[in-house]
């Protein structure tokens, strides 16, 4: 992997700090979310649809959603840039590929990947490099391929940050979210938003995308 950033190794630290907390917190959150599954479903739908090939979920985690995903029929490994992450992830699910890598600098040859989930991911990364991250998946998908994004949504607001308890985030005005998108090469599919639910802060969106031709 490339040299980090600042405010790459300040995430990566501050991830792997928290990790084995993190991982038994949130190993069985999708249980509860039957609006996020839906999303995830409709994902790897339109990824069979258009034809076989890898996913990656960016920003993995400890596994959990890359996990959801391989149960739903797709060829799918993990990228995450905490090391910790990454060993929990390998130690929970042995028969998945998990890489310690960063979003914007991917070990991939253009047109790789039919897919990619950036699930709660892309928020820490401040608002001016968010299209160097998006002209990277755009890099890597396939014609055709496509790109889930989960994050928080800013409600009215512009993009800003917001007290995240693990690293600094940014919560994203639907729109304009979709807009840099399709600067970088994506057509929106679909979209939903859901409203917190018990023990959540902020709205949350999502953004269904499909790479041009």
């Amino acid at each position: 992997m490339t040299e980090l950033s600042s405010y790459h190794r300040a995430t990566a630290d501050a991830y792997d700090a928290v990790a084995v907390l993190y991982a038994e917190l949130f190993r069985d959150a999708l249980d509860a979310l039957p609006l996020d599954r839906a999303v995830l479903a409709a994902f790897a739908d339109t990824v069979r649809a258009a034809g076989s090939g890898p996913v990656a979920e960016l920003g993995c985690g400890p596994g959990s959603v890359t996990a959801h995903l391989r149960d739903l029929g797709l060829d799918v490994f993990g990228v995450d840039l905490s090391p910790v992450m990454i060993d929990l992830a390998r130690e929970a699910y042995p028969d998945l590929r998990f890489e310690v890598g960063s979003m914007d600098a991917l070990d991939l040859a253009d047109g790789r990947l039919r897919g990619i989930v950036s699930w709660y991911s892309v928020i820490h990364t401040p608002p001016r490099d968010v299209p160097a991250y998006f002209a990277e998946f755009r890099r890597v998908l396939a014609p055709g391929g496509t790109l889930l994004l989960a994050f928080f949504e800013s409600e009215g607001e512009p993009a800003t940050a917001f007290d995240h308890k693990v690293a600094t985030a940014y919560r994203w005005p639907i729109d304009d979210l979709a807009g840099l998108a399709g600067e970088a090469g994506f057509t929106e599919v679909g979209r939903m938003l859901r409203e917190p639910g018990e023990g959540e802060r902020f709205r949350r969106g999502h953004l269904l995308m499909r790479a041009g031709k």
